[in-house]
């Protein structure tokens, strides 16, 4: 019968080789670059995940840059938090609701391009140091902007600048320029499941 000391023994064995290999693994990184960061899929988290960046950012007093392309009527928690910190984050709320509240394409294309125009605008702003472009996808699905434009001014923004694209069904062309992609999967919503509406905290 093995022992709590041999059992003791070989966690901490593999472990140590563990530890070797990731050490080994680390050493080879060595790049350090602005990332384009993608966060899509259906599931719930997209945007909660990149205002976590954006709250990891202020924690190290780096300056952020947000553009809303669509929540823009919405009142939500974390801009109440982030209006607290005037002197490191600028937020320009552009957009003008979801097409289904608006109603009206030519309505949605000029929020869409004012809210592009104030991103780049930031995006070459050297004061900078991650800018998040909410929702940017869902006016890029709906072909409200030039996607060929749009990825390329992604790919020569400022060596160290961070951007973060949020919204669900990112276009292949900006997957394929982005250097890192997650994408929320949708198992379980008590919208759909529960008849729960969206909540203070929650969705908002």
């Amino acid at each position: 019968m093995t022992t709590t000391e041999e059992l003791n023994a070989r966690h901490a064995e593999k472990k140590r080789k563990q530890k070797a290999a990731r050490d080994r693994m680390l050493a080879t990184k060595t790049n350090e670059k602005g990332l384009l960061i993608v966060h899509t899929g259906k599931g719930k988290g997209k945007t909660t995940a990149a205002m976590g960046l954006v709250m990891r950012m202020l924690g190290h007093g780096k300056r952020i840059g947000i553009v809303q392309f669509v929540k823009g009527k919405w009142e939500t928690g974390e801009r109440g938090v982030l209006d607290r910190f005037p002197d490191l984050v600028d937020i320009q709320v552009m957009g003008e609701g979801f097409s289904w509240d608006t109603q009206d394409r030519e309505r949605d294309i000029a929020a869409a391009q004012a809210a592009w125009a104030a991103a780049k605008e930031m995006i070459a702003d050297p004061i900078y140091s991650l800018v998040l472009l909410d929702e940017l996808s869902i006016v890029l699905r709906y072909d409200h902007l030039p996607i060929a434009e749009v990825v390329a001014t992604l790919q020569n923004r400022p060596q160290d600048l961070h951007v973060v694209v949020t919204g669900r069904n990112a276009k292949p062309e900006l997957v394929e320029a982005a250097d890192l992609v997650t994408e929320m999967s949708l198992v379980k919503h008590p919208f759909r499941e529960q008849n729960v509406k969206a909540q203070v905290g929650i969705e908002f």
